[in-house]
């Protein structure tokens, strides 16, 4: 079988890895891909936001099964354009559509499907431009940690965690009248604030059934002790050491199995990976967010656990056969470590040669 995958991070290097296990992998291609798919694979240099030079490599590749892994293109119709042209109907395609990455695409939205679905999750109130000035009243009958969170994707920025009403005031109205993020942030959720421990729970569907795959625990800050800035992930484990099977079934029962018969119900089309960010309160799970796509770097831990052929889930997913398939999985645990330049994530060299991956492992 030929494949596609479409991104440039870790998490598509990981898929390359997993992917190329398999004795049904003939040709794999990633686009754009990076240094580390280029031993795996064939790097296309292509843009995950030019939809015409991707289906050219279709055809001109052959591909037979198309793995979309960032939630952009998602976002923006990819799966749509590929399913809904004539000439791709060969096309096996993972990733859900237009209107089912809006899970992750609309905070606004996620949250009235939660809502709409019993699902458990923070209560919030909706603001945009014109109620700006009833955005900034309702902060005033809340209690502080106040969460502002951009309804638009925001390149993972997009959530304010404020302790001073003062302060909490004049972002909800830089975001609302002063673009702070762009169309993102034209608006804006304004969420209880949940104290507890986050988690990452992975799910598989071919819209009609579904596969809970082994759940990760990533770490967002830049320092030693969980502390400093937050990062796009400094690291990840799998299992969740906190998260024991009875937590779990808990997450499996009120969040997970709600949530694919809301997809159902609602007819949403949805092909593929959704990513549920949990946080545990007193033993309590709750749905922080929706995300339609694998996590980076938990991924890198995710996939090394599952033991059946990752290549015949995917095509068996994307034909609507998912309820055929027995999942098997690694009980070790699994770690990732992320490395970076010095001074990331704020200013930082780019560029750099990377040495000594022989003596790293």
């Amino acid at each position: 079988m030929n494949v596609l995958i479409i991104g440039s991070g870790a998490r598509e290097h990981a898929f390359c890895w997993k992917i190329k296990q398999s004795r049904k992998c003939k040709n794999l291609f990633v686009a754009p891909g990076n240094a580390g798919t280029s031993v795996l694979a064939t790097n296309l240099d292509i843009s995950i936001k030019d939809f015409v030079k991707i289906k050219e490599s279709l055809i001109q590749y052959k591909i037979e099964l198309l793995i979309i892994g960032p939630e952009i293109p998602l976002i923006d119709g990819l799966a749509d354009f590929i399913n809904n042209d004539c000439e791709l109907k060969h096309v096996l395609v993972i990733g859900p559509s237009q209107g089912g990455a809006m899970l992750e695409g609309s905070k606004d939205f996620s949250k009235e499907f939660m809502f709409r679905h019993n699902i458990p999750t923070a209560p919030y109130k909706t603001f945009n431009q014109h109620t700006l000035n009833e955005g900034l009243e309702y902060l005033t009958t809340i209690s502080p940690p106040y969460v502002l969170k951009a309804d638009g994707p925001a390149a993972g920025k997009g959530v304010l965690i404020l302790n001073e009403l003062s302060r909490a005031q004049k972002e909800l109205t830089n975001m609302l009248s002063n673009n702070k993020f762009g169309t993102s942030g034209h608006k804006v959720v304004i969420e209880g604030f949940l104290s507890g421990i986050e988690l990452s729970c992975f799910v598989l569907t071919d819209g009609k059934s579904y596969l809970t795959l082994p759940s990760a625990k990533d770490y967002k800050r830049i320092g030693e002790g969980d502390t400093g800035l937050n990062t796009g992930g400094m690291g990840s484990i799998s299992p969740v050491p906190f998260a024991s099977k009875e937590f779990l079934l808990k997450v499996e029962k009120r969040i997970i199995k709600p949530t694919i018969d809301g997809i159902i119900k609602e007819k949403i089309d949805y092909v593929g990976f959704l990513f549920i960010g949990i946080i545990k309160v007193d033993e309590e799970p709750y749905v922080i967010e929706y995300n339609v796509r694998m996590g980076d770097p938990e991924t890198q831990v995710v996939l090394p656990r599952i033991k059946n052929d990752f290549l015949e889930m995917m095509a068996d997913t994307a034909k609507g056969s998912l309820k055929s398939i027995k999942l098997e999985i690694d009980e070790n645990t699994f770690a990732n470590v992320v490395m970076v330049s010095g001074g990331y994530p704020e200013a930082y060299e780019r560029g750099k040669k990377i040495t000594g991956l022989n003596t790293s492992h």
